[in-house]
């Protein structure tokens, strides 16, 4: 005999964001493939390209933590699309430069990635895209901006 989970008067907030992240994930994943480069890469690409910065800085806009990162660069560096070099304001830092090639590449991944959000977006009647942008963005800023402490933290999924 299997017990029954309580019935819901509203739908599972949690189920519904984690799910559409992870598939929303496993297509861009598969989009970005295309083009020979993870997430992780296109994020320090396309964020390296506007200014220095540095390994630590990219890591923390794309909340990766320093191993990741360290192996994300040596990716970028072995494809030839970044470099490593000493900060022009900061002669003990270096930073993540992105070559001729990675810009190019940089620019296609940023078109996939439109493309990919773009396509989930038009799954949605036309007057509900905005309304669920506003909304998603109005709680990552306001009261789902940051974690909260907790002492069995909440493992996020691997991408």
């Amino acid at each position: 005999m299997t017990a029954l989970g309580p019935s819901r008067a509203t739908p599972d907030l949690s189920f519904l964001l984690d799910h559409t992240s992870h598939v929303l994930r496993t297509r861009m994943a598969a989009a970005l493939a295309e083009i020979g480069l993870t997430a992780r890469m296109h994020c320090v690409l396309v964020h390296a390209l506007p200014e220095e910065r540095t390994q630590i800085q990219l890591a923390e806009i794309g909340d990766m933590d320093k191993t990741t990162m360290v192996v994300t660069v040596d990716a970028l560096e072995r494809a030839g699309l970044a470099e490593r070099r000493p900060s022009s304001t900061d002669r003990r830092a270096r930073i993540v430069a992105v070559t001729e090639e990675g810009a190019r590449v940089a620019a296609r991944s940023q078109e996939i990635v439109d493309r990919v959000h773009a396509e989930a977006l038009a799954s949605l009647p036309d007057d509900e895209r905005d309304a669920l942008l506003r909304a998603l963005a109005h709680l990552t800023a306001g009261h789902l901006a940051d974690p909260v402490p907790s002492p069995r933290p909440a493992r996020r999924a691997r991408q």
